[in-house]
C-alpha cells in the first residue's frame, strides 16, 4: 500500500565539515564501520559471511553492507530471509547479461551458479568514508572451476549527519577487461541498488514514491526519483525508522524504474534497465550514484523531495 507519510522537520544540504567531525571509521580484517561517537551506521563486509546454518555454502557473500542503522541505532536493512538467502542488506548486482551474443553470468541469484560478486581490495578509508574494489565473477567453466573476472568495481561510501538524519553516497563506477561489450538486457529486476528491510512483512511497513506517482498501483515499475520506506526498525522497541533512497537525475535512464513486490512485504531496487538494455564497452566504465537517507520516526513527502533537490543540484 502506498500513502503519504506523517511530516516531521527534514533538514538537508549535507555539511562536509560537519560531517568529518561528527563521522568516525574502523576497520579490521573482516569489516569496515563508520560510526557517529557510540552509534553505529553502517558496516561494510570485507569477509565472507555465511548464510544461516543448514544453507547451502553457495550464499556466502562478501562485498555488501549489513546492517545499516536509524539515527537511534535502530537497524533497518535485513539480512538472508528465509525465502531469498541471496537478499544482504545493501548491495547491487546485475541479473541478465550477455556476451558476444550469448547468456552471461547472473550476479545476482548465487543460487543458480553462474556468477557472484566478492570484496577485492581496500583502496581508500577516509574520515567520514572509504573506497573499495569488488570483482564480479563468472563461472564460465562450471562451478568448480576458477571463476572469472569479469567487471571491476569501484565503490565509494561516505557518510554525514545532519539535522537528526544520516545520509550515505553511494557512487559505483564499474569497468570490463574484456574484448567485447558486455550487455545488460532490460529485466525487472537488475539492481542499481537493492534493499531488503528487517520489516519484511510487516503489515506496519509502507513505503511512498514522489506524490505524483501515488496513484499508481502497484508501484513496480513507476519512473521514481526517490523512493522512501518505513517501518518498525529491528532493535529499536519497536519505534519507526525511514529510509528514503534518492536516484542521482544523471544515472542511466534517469529517473530509474523501480522493482517492487506486490506481496505485502517491504523489498526494493532501482532497476536501471527495467526498460532498456545497457552495455559497458571494452576499457571503457559506467556509473551509477545513489544518494540513502535515514531518519528516525516516519518523513513527510515534501521533506524527502527537498532532499533529492539539494542532491541533484
Amino acid at each position: 500500500m502506498l500513502r503519504l507519510l506523517p511530516s516531521i522537520l527534514l533538514l538537508f544540504g549535507l555539511l562536509p565539515a560537519e560531517a568529518k567531525e561528527s563521522i568516525s571509521l574502523k576497520q579490521t580484517e573482516k569489516t569496515i564501520s563508520l560510526m557517529r561517537g557510540e552509534k553505529p551506521i553502517l558496516t561494510y563486509h570485507i569477509a565472507e559471511v555465511p548464510p544461516p546454518n543448514g544453507v547451502d555454502p553457495i550464499y556466502n557473500r562478501s562485498g555488501f553492507i549489513y546492517p545499516m542503522h536509524a539515527p537511534s541505532g535502530g537497524i533497518v536493512t535485513g539480512i538472508h530471509p528465509d525465502d531469498h538467502y541471496h537478499h544482504i542488506g545493501l548491495w547491487h548486482a546485475w541479473v541478465n547479461t550477455k556476451y558476444d551474443d550469448k547468456k552471461g553470468p547472473d550476479f545476482w541469484n548465487l543460487g543458480r551458479r553462474t556468477g557472484r560478486i566478492r570484496h577485492a581490495k581496500v583502496k581508500e578509508t577516509r574520515d567520514a568514508g572509504f573506497t573499495v574494489v569488488q570483482e564480479h565473477l563468472g563461472y564460465l567453466d562450471g562451478i568448480k572451476a576458477e571463476p572469472t573476472v569479469i567487471l571491476n568495481e569501484t565503490l565509494l561510501v561516505d557518510a554525514a549527519f545532519v539535522g537528526g538524519s544520516t545520509a550515505t553516497v553511494s557512487t559505483v563506477p564499474q569497468k570490463t577487461w574484456t574484448a567485447n561489450p558486455w550487455a545488460f538486457p532490460p529485466r525487472r529486476t537488475a539492481a542499481g541498488l537493492a534493499r531488503g528491510p528487517p520489516h519484511t512483512g510487516n503489515k506496519k511497513s509502507s513505503a511512498s514514491v514522489p506524490p505524483e506517482d501515488l496513484a499508481r498501483t502497484p508501484p513496480h515499475a513507476t519512473r521514481a526519483r526517490w523512493v522512501a520506506m518505513h517501518g518498525p526498525a529491528e532493535e529499536a522497541k519497536g519505534e519507526d525508522a525511514t529510509v528514503a533512497i534518492l536516484c542521482h537525475p544523471k544515472n542511466h535512464d534517469a529517473p530509474q524504474r523501480i522493482r517492487t513486490w506486490d506481496n505485502g512485504k517491504v523489498f526494493f531496487n532501482y532497476v536501471p534497465v527495467q526498460e532498456t538494455g545497457w552495455s559497458i564497452q571494452p576499457g571503457k566504465s559506467i556509473t551509477l550514484r545513489y544518494r540513502i537517507v535515514i531518519l528516525d520516526g516516519s518523513a513527510d513527502a515534501k521533506g524527502i523531495e527537498a532532499r533529492w533537490k539539494a542532491y541533484r543540484n
